[in-house]
């Protein structure tokens, strides 16, 4: 019972860390939805279709985006989160400093180095954002572009397999569901 406070409490204060680390910051959907509820869902996924009950992952997943995103270094997750989050968290940040095209290409050339636990975010992030893509997509995303993403997350995927069945099913679905209704959005605008 202890163990289970102390995740519960581990838990909280990740999401208290997050939602003030990213309080100015928003989604790129029409709306500008606050960005914690992208960690949220994340976490969300891991827990409710991923299974995963392991809360070093939990913790990741709400804080995966913590130090590309934010002004938090690792020395600062580290000391707040242990060393395990943040090894986690730094397997899952790309640098900034370097083009798109370039993180992009990163992320599928280290696709096997990642750990268990980080794969496990990975998946749950690439469906939070094709949901996204789904059902509130980027604003000034043109359709091109919502498409080479959809595709790229794809290909995440498949570098991921293995790592959760339920995880990547889920995937496959939510990914069929975006390129439907991307195929139906060419098809009513040719």
């Amino acid at each position: 019972m202890k163990s289970n406070i102390a995740g519960i409490s581990l838990l909280l204060k990740a999401f208290k860390f997050a939602a003030f680390k990213h309080r100015d910051q928003r989604r790129k959907d029409e709306r500008a939805s606050p960005y914690i509820n992208h960690p949220i869902a994340v976490a969300e996924t891991l827990w409710e279709i991923g299974g995963i009950r392991d809360v070093t992952t939990l913790v990741a997943g709400i804080l995966h985006d913590i130090i590309e995103d934010t002004d938090t270094s690792p020395k600062e997750l580290e000391q707040e989160f242990g060393a395990e989050v943040c090894d986690i968290v730094k397997e899952l940040t790309d640098d900034k400093e370097l083009p798109k095209t370039v993180r992009k290409l990163l992320q599928l050339e280290n696709i096997a180095k990642l750990s268990r636990r980080a794969r496990y975010v990975r998946i749950a992030d690439k469906i939070s954002n094709v949901e996204d893509i789904i059902h509130s997509p980027p604003a000034r995303w043109s359709l091109e572009r919502r498409e080479e993403y959809v595709i790229w997350a794809g290909k995440v995927i498949d570098g991921l397999r293995g790592a959760n069945e339920a995880l990547e099913e889920h995937f496959d679905t939510v990914f069929s569901q975006a390129t439907e209704k991307i195929k139906n959005e060419k098809n009513a605008n040719p």
